[in-house]
């Protein structure tokens, strides 16, 4: 069985968490690996355990929320268990915002774990990604918070007046990227797609459109390498703080005087939506 080196070595905790095991620590490691490898390779092969489109489809009466909902509107649920019993969850109260808030304010008090953004961007750190790709990967997810379809879009829309426009196209062809190996790069389509989007699924029209001007694109490979450090950017036992970032931000992010949701831009609402979801108008 062919072995990712980079993706074996991010589920274990990086570069220098490898260094310190022993050789049979390693082995034990590399053996969980492969059995897990194994049993995606047999799920894959065995398409009756992965649902199609239609099945999918067919549920869409059956569940209390939307799956393109944001995060901030429905209790967090799991992609790859999308029939799991969600009737007794609550969605939490959320702590109140300073009242200039800045962009590490949304992530300590809205975005909260938000671990997956904060690896994504620890990895392309780790990778040499320059900064501007960095913050994209910090951000590339953020529109999941107000919406999880096309948060590619979303999310470029809501950073747009406040970072470069290199770190918006990222962010928005991230989305499309996804769904299209690159060998290139050892960018596969990722398997967990085939629960979350089903078995037989094609993207849509406009995806593949974005796809074929993305590839062609001066700036391709700032969105691929999005994809790339977003899709090995999973690991539960890896933690990272905002302060890492906080540099980069102060460089990259054009942080208002007046605050995210409070500076009069075209995006102003989403941010101040964000601040106070509650709002029942």
């Amino acid at each position: 069985m062919e072995v990712n080196r980079k993706e074996l070595i991010a589920s274990l905790g990086g570069e220098a968490a490898v260094k310190v095991m022993d050789h049979e620590t390693r082995a034990d490691a590399l053996e969980d690996y492969l059995s897990r490898r194994l049993d995606e390779i047999a799920i894959v092969k065995n398409k009756g355990r992965y649902p199609t489109v239609a099945e999918l489809e067919s549920k869409v009466d059956k569940r209390g929320y939307r799956r393109g909902a944001g995060k901030l509107f429905v209790h967090e649920r799991s992609n790859q268990n999308p029939d799991a019993d969600d009737s007794g969850k609550k969605v939490p109260r959320l702590a109140p915002m300073p009242d200039k808030p800045t962009l590490i304010d949304f992530f300590q008090l809205r975005f909260p774990p938000a671990a997956h953004l904060l690896q994504s961007a620890r990895l392309a750190k780790k990778n040499g990604m320059s900064e501007e790709i960095i913050l994209a990967c910090l951000l590339h997810d953020a529109g999941q918070y107000l919406c999880r379809a096309d948060h590619g879009y979303w999310g470029a829309q809501i950073v747009e007046p406040y970072v470069s426009e290199r770190v918006t196209f990222a962010i928005k062809y991230h989305q499309a990227l996804r769904f299209y190996a690159d060998p290139s790069v050892g960018y596969e389509y990722p398997e967990s797609y085939y629960m979350t989007f089903g078995v037989d699924y094609v993207p849509l029209p406009h995806v593949q459109a974005a796809y074929e001007y993305a590839r062609n694109h001066k700036w391709y490979m700032d969105a691929r390498m999005v994809t790339t450090n977003d899709l090995y950017a999973f690991d539960p036992n890896v933690e990272v703080s905002i302060s890492e970032f906080t540099d980069i931000i102060g460089r990259h992010f054009k942080q208002p005087k007046e605050g995210l949701g409070y500076d009069n831009t075209p995006v102003t609402h989403m941010w101040r939506t964000m601040i106070k979801p509650d709002a029942p108008l």
